[in-house]
């Protein structure tokens, strides 16, 4: 039978009866003793707060739990009688069945990761998980259960977020004793026993296996912290149980709750946006090649070292030939460089006259040293594609408000967005990878977003409603398959799992189709909206983790709020943001509708497009609220002041070979793309989108120009 009363319950009535909390709260200590294998007790609550083990150990261990709100703060205190080498764990027993469960370590595990292969973690895996602190946007491990809508999560509390420390480790596997202070614990999930536990504790574990570069796992590790003789340590976390509708609502008010508990704050910015923008500009000066029929901004797999341009060439995704081009145009005119402005004309002209097949799709990805591929040998993606529309769409807006018209550019954009009416299919969704001739080489629905807002900017440029009815249909589809389900995934092209720039693409297709809608449609977008932003903002850190003395990006002084992790298979933070805060920005400004005396009716029949007949979503009665608002406006300041920590400079280069070409496999926890590890870059990296991203990021009348 359902226990009647709810864990946190049972956790505010240990407040008055101490003893109840070893019912949900369960804990351990290892113990080390230097070239032996360590020992491991469990713990028993005592009336006094003391946790006991079975035997006399050399330190004393007392825990107290506070009500904090409608939280419990559960606070941790060891002892020390003699010089020790412990590791602490903890977990809170639920009554709920993993098979009802989904998880949520933010910035790293989503629902089961059963998106993710096998070689990353995910359940494939194992059903249990424990990941150091640092992998995680917020330090947090929590659970929902869909049978009883009941969540619950554990938040570690840090006494002060300035003073974080690591240590650097002499091994990265087995039972380590660390070489330093820490401030890493631990967040997971137990659940070998069919129940879902919440696992956490200090300093950190990673098991059943530690993943440390793409598709790598390996052996576990344990750490082990020095205690000294007659030293305290006070180690605290938040306990917070919640009911709510659904997974995508769980995550939300979890976001919330990480925002308002860790608050984080904007930074100073390094630079200005011009400043910024006149440090990048070398970027578009030393990356330009025009040896060949193809001219562009060399992108993809430069070597951090040398930055020397290379033949690879990736129109959109890492190199975002296009939209560099079209930056150095604009640049250059406003300030009056003929070199950027020949070098944006060079790159469009040679697209237009080289870069197409004879269908009329853009040429993506080739080693242009080789010759450009032909027809036959190119694959083609709906993100790519849509990205590149994205940039030449801007640049003729652009060259029409200065009096220069393009009508063959207008006409292969018209002749590729035909295609894409063409390639969609009749559930509304796009194919990830394709063919000249239309035949799917991967059928995955998860990139469909990135083609919305490119439908949307053909629509309002060349007034063809045939586009924006296409783009209808592809929200009708992320409604039903991608934000309803909380299932974001797809959209990044080097992996194929749970990934940030899914839900960030989401959050685009919705807002682009709210600013050229009206009424209850487009309070029906803005909905969808704001669900898909809390997925694409729970990538984002809310607090600084950590370096050793020694790890550059720590010797450095970076802060890593208001960066993000990239993917489940991706464990690095980058400035992948592209319009997205001016988005969450432009939320956190929306005036609060009107309330009526009486909810929409749940059987008011008013979808997106003509061609389906599903309900408005419950979401439409749910406005944005003011803590909301008042939250993604923060969280809009920190991202904004953030992200140039790292733009390298003559006098302060950040590890980079070049000023102002900005890193992009930024690695902030033990895993690393191939090389350096944490604190440093891999040594191959692509500053085609990084530049990219940060132009979009202090270009912030742009879409909204185009679109009004």
């Amino acid at each position: 039978m359902k226990k009647t009363r709810t864990i946190l319950a049972a956790l505010l009535l240990a407040l008055a009866c101490p003893a109840v909390a070893a019912v949900n709260v369960n804990c351990h200590i290892s113990l080390k003793q230097p070239g032996n294998d360590s020992r491991t007790w469990p713990l028993t609550a005592q009336p006094n707060g003391m946790l006991m083990a079975s035997e006399a150990l050399p330190l004393t261990i007392r825990q107290q739990q506070v009500a904090d709100g409608d939280d419990v703060r559960l606070v941790v205190t060891l002892t020390a009688e003699k010089d020790i080498y412990f590791n602490f764990g903890a977990q809170v027993t639920t009554d709920y069945k993993v098979d009802d469960c989904d998880f949520y370590l933010p910035g790293f595990w989503y629902h089961k990761n059963l998106r993710s292969p096998r070689e990353a973690p995910s359940f494939h895996t194992s059903k249990s998980w424990n990941v150091r602190e640092d992998r995680l946007s917020s330090p947090l491990t929590g659970v929902y259960d869909a049978a009883s809508g009941h969540s619950l999560s554990v938040l570690r509390q840090f006494s002060t977020l300035a003073s974080l420390h690591d240590a650097l480790t002499t091994h990265q596997e087995g039972e380590v004793i660390l070489g330093g202070a820490t401030s890493l614990g631990y967040m997971g999930f137990d659940n070998a026993t069919g129940r879902a536990s919440l696992t956490f504790g200090y300093p950190y574990v990673e098991s059943p296996r530690r993943y440390i570069r793409k598709l790598t796992l390996v052996d576990p590790i344990t750490a082990f912290a020095k205690l000294r003789k007659g030293e305290k340590m006070e180690i605290a976390w938040i306990i917070r149980e919640d009911q709510v509708s659904d997974y995508g609502e769980f995550v939300a008010r979890t976001w919330l709750h990480c925002m308002e508990r860790l608050n984080p704050q904007p930074l100073q910015p390094r630079f200005t946006p011009q400043e910024a923008k006149a440090q990048m500009t070398n970027y578009f000066r030393k990356a330009y090649v025009d040896d060949y029929a193809l001219k562009y901004h060399s992108g993809h797999g430069l070597r951090i070292d040398d930055c020397k341009p290379v033949d690879h060439v990736q129109l959109g995704f890492c190199g975002r030939v296009l939209l560099n081009g079209f930056n150095a145009l604009e640049y250059g005119e406003q300030h009056g460089d003929a070199e950027l402005v020949r070098m944006g004309n060079a790159i469009f002209d040679s697209w237009l006259q080289h870069g197409f097949t004879a269908k009329g799709y853009f040429k993506e990805d080739m080693h242009i040293r080789q010759g450009i591929p032909a027809d036959a040998d190119c694959v083609h993606s709906i993100r790519q594609q849509s990205e590149a529309v994205y940039a030449v769409l801007h640049y003729l807006r652009y060259e029409k408000q200065h009096g220069r018209k393009h009508p063959e550019w207008e006409q292969k954009m018209r002749t590729l967005l035909d295609n894409m009416v063409t390639l969609l299919k009749a559930d509304g969704h796009y194919p990830r990878k394709y063919r000249d001739d239309h035949s799917d080489i991967d059928a995955s629905g998860g990139s469909t977003p990135s083609a919305t807002s490119t439908l949307v900017m053909g629509y309002k440029y060349f007034g063809d409603k045939r586009y924006l009815q296409a783009a209808k249909r592809t929200v009708d589809y992320l409604e039903r398959e991608i934000i309803s389900k909380s299932d974001y995934f797809s959209s990044t092209l080097d992996a194929n799992c749970e990934d940030k720039e899914a839900a960030i693409s989401a959050v685009t297709a919705t807002y682009y189709l709210a600013m050229v809608t009206k009424g209850q449609e487009r309070q029906h977008c803005i909905d969808l909206c704001q669900q898909a932003a809390f997925f694409a903002l729970s990538w984002y850190y809310l607090w600084d983790v950590p370096f050793a003395q020694g790890q550059m990006l720590g010797d450095m002084g970076f802060k890593s709020r208001g960066w993000s992790n990239v993917s489940v298979e991706n464990n690095h933070v980058d400035v992948f943001v592209f319009e997205l805060p001016h988005i969450v920005k432009w939320l956190s400004e929306l005036p609060t509708p009107q309330t009526t005396k009486r909810p929409i009716s749940q059987t008011t029949k008013r979808p997106i497009s003509q061609t389906t007949k599903r309900p408005i979503s419950q979401t439409t009665k749910r406005p944005i609220s003011q803590t909301t608002k008042a939250r993604f406006a923060q969280i809009y300041d920190v991202i904004f002041s953030s992200l140039t920590q790292l733009l390298p400079t003559s006098d302060r280069l950040c590890g980079i070979g070049v000023p102002g070409f900005n890193p992009e496999v930024v690695q902030h926890t033990q895993w690393d793309y191939g090389k350096n590890g944490k604190g440093f870059y891999n040594d191959i990296f692509a500053p085609g989108w990084t530049t990219a991203s940060l132009w979009e990021l202090f270009s912030p009348e742009r879409t909204a120009g185009f679109l009004k």
